[in-house]
């Protein structure tokens, strides 16, 4: 595996002008999930605090909420509680991975000695990781390709300054 790299460089702010003392990051390599699911499951949770992407994601893996499905949403289904929008999923192995990282950030933020409760999910990506090849045999010696598609997820949280 090579070396995967932040999007956004908090150390020098290539991107925008990022302040490494107020912000934490996390990432997770070659996770095994579904990188569409991933995609839907990031756009939804980007812009809230942590403890609201906690609570929602924890929703999702019991079904309560759904996520919107706005890039793809070829044949999905309509779902109950989806604000401004029709088509929604119940991603629960992405949304388990993604709960893991937002915990594994918070964890971070923590040991930097910033505030859990005032960081929000400031940037969110997904990326495309390694594909593993499988196969499956078939009749009269044939195989079927049967490959695995991994995602690199990266997410930096940044403390919002209360002015009151």
């Amino acid at each position: 595996m090579g070396r995967v790299k932040f999007c956004i460089d908090t150390e020098t702010g290539t991107k925008t002008e990022i302040d490494s003392e107020t912000t934490a990051k996390a990432m997770i390599y070659e996770a095994h999930i579904s990188p569409k699911h991933a995609l839907e499951v990031c756009r939804a949770i980007k812009g809230k605090k942590v403890e609201e992407a906690e609570a929602y994601l924890e929703a999702v893996l019991e079904k309560r909420a759904a996520i919107p499905f706005k890039r793809h949403k070829k044949k999905v289904a309509h779902r109950r509680g989806l604000n401004k929008w029709y088509a929604g999923r119940y991603p629960v192995k992405a949304s388990e991975e993604i709960l893991k990282l937002i915990r594994n950030a918070k964890g971070n933020a923590e040991y930097k000695g910033l505030d859990p409760e005032a960081m929000k999910i400031w940037h969110v990506s997904t990326k495309k990781g390694r594909t593993i090849k499988g196969i499956m045999p078939r009749a009269f010696g044939r195989a079927t390709p049967k490959n695995t598609d991994t995602v690199t997820i990266e997410m930096v949280l940044r403390e919002e300054v209360s002015w009151e």
